[in-house]
């Protein structure tokens, strides 16, 4: 039917307040007293302490993504660089949302099938480690160990 999933929670909250209103003025018109509608105060501790926790793990992230980005690190650039590309190939076969609803029911689906057959996915992972490894070692020979890995000097005038 290709409706959003946004379109349909605005159209629905559309609806809800048509149907509030015109509740609300209908009875004006057949003298009865309208529904009493509660207000609603959220307090504000609560979303301060989840606004403070957020910044503290956004820095650390940011902190983190600093000290991959300085290259101390090439294991974890590469890393990095290639679950990036491969999120971005994933991301251009579907909008953001179904990307959001497939990882939803992944992490809610692996760690049931990992209880269920963890021997034959350990041994496969451990093959999987050695084979990376391996060409791991052939890329850090080839191409990383020529790489100079530090700050630039600067020259004195």
């Amino acid at each position: 039917m290709e409706y959003h999933l946004l379109t349909l929670l605005c159209h629905t909250f559309i609806l809800s307040i048509a149907l509030i209103f015109l509740f609300s003025n209908a009875y004006t018109f057949i003298h009865k007293t309208p529904p009493h509608i509660p207000e609603v105060h959220l307090p504000e501790e609560p979303f301060l302490l989840v606004a403070s926790a957020l910044t503290l793990e956004l820095n650390q992230a940011l902190k983190l993504l600093r000290d991959i980005a300085s290259g101390r690190n090439p294991k974890k650039f590469l890393m990095v660089i290639a679950a990036s590309w491969v999120l971005s190939i994933v991301g251009s076969w579907c909008n953001f949302l179904t990307l959001f609803y497939i990882a939803f029911i992944l992490l809610h689906m692996v760690p049931v099938f990992y209880e269920k057959y963890e021997e034959k996915v350990d041994l496969f992972a451990e093959k999987a480690m050695v084979e990376i490894k391996k060409q791991y070692a052939v890329f850090n020979v080839k191409v990383l160990s020529k790489i100079p890995i530090g700050p630039l000097k600067t020259k004195k005038v």
